[in-house]
């Protein structure tokens, strides 16, 4: 019979997880809550445990996933971090999305995890799916544990998976030794399962994240950074924007921004850089600047500044951003600001932003650019 321990009805439910760390030390299989679906946790480095979550689903070959808690943690057995790997990584965790990517490396810490292990989460072509789970409880209980957990929804197979504990304990109560009860998930449905090998990806199963919405989030965002956001970002957000259209075929496939790092909100783009753009056919008109913020330095994949102390201040604030800031002139100079001179400023201003900008172009190889395609699989 299924021991239930209803997390609702305590204040402080540290007791509950101090109990399911040990049980899952012990080697128990637990169900617990997730932010999708309810699911069957076991400890990653207990290959028995493992096999439990086998019998307890009566679920074939079908890989598992692995749980981590945290991105960082995450990267630890990452073979292949490509740049979607990291942007989605970033974008999405914690989150309702199992990302599946190769790890056959001798030095992934997929490796000092037990064969048999190994051999259950390990889907087809080398991919292992992880998930960093946006789960107070579980989040939690990440925290007691140094090693990660094997995590599949906690369904019988074939069957639904369940979004309360009602309904796990419905399914398993026979077979289940410990169920923690949160109420219901928070999204009610299954993680979006993503497979990304090189710059490839495909949508295993289309789950709580749409389809639209993975178009956006696998996107490269670009950001050009000066100081009031109203003439010289302005013109390089346009002129880049302008020539990956030209090289790749097609507007949405990269988002280009711009910022200032002490920018006011709203401010039209200066006449003369409106004038300048205008001259290449590019429209300026509806540009609206706006600060440097978290928002913006959160989804960025490279950040191009117009001087150096542009990219001083930006380290300054996110000196974890050290390997995506880098000055607009490849040789670390500065483009001189126009504002106030004349239009002529503006010009050979543009022009040479524009040479840098050819040549940031050519440095950014297809593992940059996304490549999608679609499939069909299970995780949890």
């Amino acid at each position: 019979m299924t021991q239930i321990l209803d997390l609702r009805d305590t204040d402080d439910p540290r007791d509950i997880v101090h109990r399911t760390v040990q049980a899952l030390t012990e080697g128990q299989v637990v169900g617990l809550p997730t932010d999708t679906v309810y699911g069957l946790a076991a400890h990653a480095l207990n290959a028995s445990a493992v096999e439990k979550i086998v019998e307890i689903k009566g679920r074939g070959d079908a890989p598992m996933a692995i749980s981590v808690r945290s991105r960082q943690a995450a990267e630890d057995f990452f073979c292949e971090s490509s740049p979607i790997v990291r942007r989605l990584s970033h974008r999405c965790w914690p989150g309702p999305l199992t990302l599946v990517t190769p790890c056959e490396h001798p030095h992934s810490a997929v490796g000092q995890l037990p064969q048999t292990v190994r051999q259950r989460i390990v889907g087809p072509g080398g991919g292992i799916g992880f998930r960093v789970v946006e789960n107070r409880i579980l989040q939690a209980i990440h925290r007691f544990m140094a090693a990660p957990l094997v995590l599949t929804s906690a369904n019988l197979s074939g069957q639904p998976a369940q979004s309360t504990a009602e309904g796990v304990a419905a399914q398993l109560s026979d077979r289940l030794p410990l169920l923690l009860n949160d109420g219901p998930t928070r999204y009610g449905g299954a993680s979006t399962v993503v497979r990304v090998v090189g710059n490839r990806w495909e949508i295993l199963r289309e789950g709580v994240i749409e389809r639209a919405a993975m178009n956006q989030f696998v996107k490269p965002v670009i950001v050009m950074v000066c100081t009031g956001n109203t003439c010289r970002s302005p013109m390089a957000e346009t002129l880049m924007r302008e020539m990956l259209r030209q090289k790749l075929g097609r507007e949405d496939a990269v988002r280009v921004l711009s910022a200032g790092v002490a920018a006011s909100t709203g401010q039209c783009a200066s006449q003369q850089s409106i004038e300048v753009m205008g001259e290449r056919r590019l429209d300026l008109t509806g540009h609206a600047s706006q600060p440097l913020g978290d928002e913006i330095m959160n989804v960025a994949d490279l950040v191009l500044t117009m001087t150096r102390s542009h990219r001083a201040a930006i380290l300054a604030a996110w000196p974890e951003m050290q390997d995506r800031v880098f000055t607009l002139r490849l040789d670390g100079g500065d483009i001189s600001d126009p504002i106030g001179m004349p239009v002529d400023a503006y010009r050979q201003c543009a022009a040479q932003m524009e040479k840098e900008l050819q040549q940031w172009l050519e440095r950014l190889d297809d593992q940059f650019f996304p490549q999608s395609s679609d499939g069909d699989e299970e995780s949890a």
